[in-house]
């Protein structure tokens, strides 16, 4: 597809929230462009001199009629794409003639557009949006070569008919919501490790910010615990990878769950339980709260760590000395591989949380670590005796937390974060909501634009050789 942006909109439509490269999006650009009848709109298929190679393996929807039945079944990125076409836009209903669309052609060297119902020939001039094609074509007459070459090109069939774009109805029903276990699946990468986060409508936008620096980094591998209905709608409709917990607590949408309330502790139990969950489904889990921001993808890093350990950010706030101090692992960044070790130990984790007044982080830390530290290993580490699982305190210096160095004061968090190496920084130690969105998004490490509901887009600058 290629159009200027000089004359009229492309069409008159609001653009969904579509997952690009994964079908529908191609299409229903089309079909909203066909109906809105704003612009001229021709087939250039046979004209087309260069293309992009896809990779096979990530080869989805990219053709007009790609939208096949096996797509819709591999692949919920597809499914979803899909019940968003349907829902915006005409694609759903409309029926547009793929018969009559104009087609361009190259014809003894010269550009043509051909109506073939019609036997209509046009040569390539500019018409002004005031000046389309539709009901305002001239019928030349037909020379004789340019006859038999027309005809000729459609008795190759390279003038056939597009299939539908997209089908409005499958046999097979949209499975919403999608299940855990199918996300697993289908998100998890090749060492069969996922990135899991949850979140409720109120935390909508940073989650979002989250999301859109992932895909900057090319994680893909992520999925999303929806904690309430309404950021599991509004996660749904954004094209993401999400699923409803049934077990969160139902108080989550009221404006009072906030840090230290009841309901807060409830919500920060949600997570343990799920990583535990997937640990024993056999999937290792990176756990990172959406608060989290992303320089570099840690994964590479964290499985050197090895079997039977537990990576964890540090809290500690104090610029030196030990970092495994009581009460100073931060459940909101950690990485856990699926071995009989880290499954057992978190199986206590979870235990403890469900008996504690506190949130998850506490029963962390006392569980795996000892009370009060007991089960400390030197400056950085940790060893439970009874599952001899080793939690190792992440480098704060490339796993800085919202305390340390006092980054987020810099007058350059990017910058200072980038030039020390960081991997990520939590954006905690901050009081309230309200507070550490506004810090985050002052501070440049924001990637979500909350007016059109897309990701921000940074132009790179390219350095001459």
């Amino acid at each position: 597809m290629a159009w200027n942006n000089k004359d009229l909109p492309l069409h008159s439509g609001v653009l969904p929230p579509f997952l690009y490269g994964r079908g529908v999006h191609n299409s229903w650009v089309v079909s909203e462009a066909l109906s809105s009848e704003l612009r001229f709109v021709f087939d250039a298929s046979w004209t087309i001199s260069s293309f992009y190679l896809v990779d096979q393996e990530h080869q989805t929807d990219w053709n007009i009629g790609g939208s096949s039945a096996s797509n819709f079944e591999r692949s919920w990125e597809y499914a979803g794409n899909s019940h968003i076409g349907a829902l915006y836009g005409s694609l759903s209903y409309l029926k547009v003639n793929y018969r009559s669309l104009v087609k361009l052609l190259k014809c003894d060297g010269q550009y043509i557009f051909v109506n073939t119902t019609e036997n209509i020939v046009c040569p390539l001039v500019y018409q002004s949006a005031g000046r389309l094609w539709k009901g305002r074509i001239v019928r030349f007459g037909w020379k004789k070569n340019t006859l038999a070459w027309v005809e000729g090109v459609k008795s190759l069939g390279q003038l056939s008919d597009c299939s539908q774009m997209v089908p409005t109805k499958h046999t097979k029903p949209l499975d919403l919501p999608f299940s855990l276990e199918t996300l697993l699946s289908f998100n998890a990468d090749k060492n069969n490790t996922i990135l899991l986060t949850a979140a409720g409508y109120s935390y909508k936008d940073m989650l979002m910010s989250w999301v859109c620096r992932l895909r900057q980094l090319q994680v893909t591998n992520f999925i999303i615990c929806a904690l309430d209905q309404e950021i599991y709608e509004f996660a749904v409709l954004q094209g993401l990878p999400v699923f409803r917990d049934p077990l969160a607590p139902s108080e989550i949408s009221f404006s009072d769950c906030h840090f230290g309330t009841k309901c807060f502790q409830k919500v920060t139990k949600v997570k343990s339980r799920l990583v535990l969950k997937i640990l024993m489904m056999g999937y290792n889990v990176l756990l990172s709260d959406v608060d989290v921001y992303w320089f570099r993808n840690p994964l590479p890093l964290l499985y050197s760590f090895g079997p039977a350990v537990l990576a964890a950010q540090s809290d500690e706030f104090n610029k030196t000395g030990p970092i495994n101090l009581p009460r100073r692992l931060n459940s909101g960044f950690y990485f856990a591989r699926s071995d009989g070790s880290t499954i057992d130990a978190m199986k206590k984790v979870v235990t403890h949380a469900a008996t504690s007044d506190l949130s998850e982080q506490p029963s962390f830390y006392d569980t795996l670590c000892g009370e009060g530290g007991s089960n400390r290993v030197g400056d950085d580490r940790c060893l439970e005796p009874e599952t001899n699982l080793s939690v190792h305190f992440l480098d704060r210096d490339l796993f800085p937390n919202g305390a340390y160095l006092d980054l987020w004061q810099r007058k350059k968090v990017r910058a200072a974060c980038v030039k020390q190496g960081c991997f990520v920084l939590h954006n905690n130690w901050i009081s309230g909501r309200l507070k550490k969105l506004e810090r985050q998004v002052l501070s440049g490490l924001w990637e979500y634009d909350t007016s059109t509901r897309m990701c921000q887009h940074h132009s790179k600058l390219v350095k001459k050789v």
